[in-house]
């Protein structure tokens, strides 16, 4: 058994060639068993860029308001208590609503070591395509 102590790692700020607006990321984790994860805060309007797990990620929506998008897709709402999953390959972003932080528990297993390929970033244009015409 292993406990990382709340607190006993820094936060870090997202960076910026990954990330559009401010975000926190707190508590990251990399297990034995080849899974990653972080808890993350997005301050309104802030996203990811666009990008893709090799295995899959789960997100867990633990508190605000927030948006995300698959590729071809239409942008939907997510809300504390939201479980979504991205499958394998999926190109997708996710952040927070205009006016509203969201945070998630972001977990993804690793292939070789890595947990995610980043894209290009999301423009203003594919952010505010809301409400999405579905």
């Amino acid at each position: 058994m292993d406990i990382t102590r709340s607190g006993s790692q820094p936060s870090r700020k997202g960076p910026e060639e990954y990330f559009t607006g401010t975000v926190r990321i707190d508590a990251p984790f990399s297990g034995s068993g080849g899974l990653s994860g972080a808890t993350v805060t997005f301050e309104p309007g802030a996203r990811t860029a666009w990008h893709t797990h090799p295995l899959g990620q789960t997100l867990l929506v633990t508190a605000g308001l927030g948006r995300i998008q698959r590729e071809g897709g239409p942008v939907e709402e997510i809300r504390p208590g939201d479980i979504v999953w991205f499958a394998p390959g999926e190109k997708h972003w996710h952040g927070a609503a205009p006016d509203c932080a969201m945070t998630h528990i972001a977990i993804a297993e690793m292939r070789d070591g890595k947990a995610v390929d980043w894209m290009e970033k999301v423009a203003d244009e594919q952010y505010s395509a809301w409400p999405a015409s579905a």
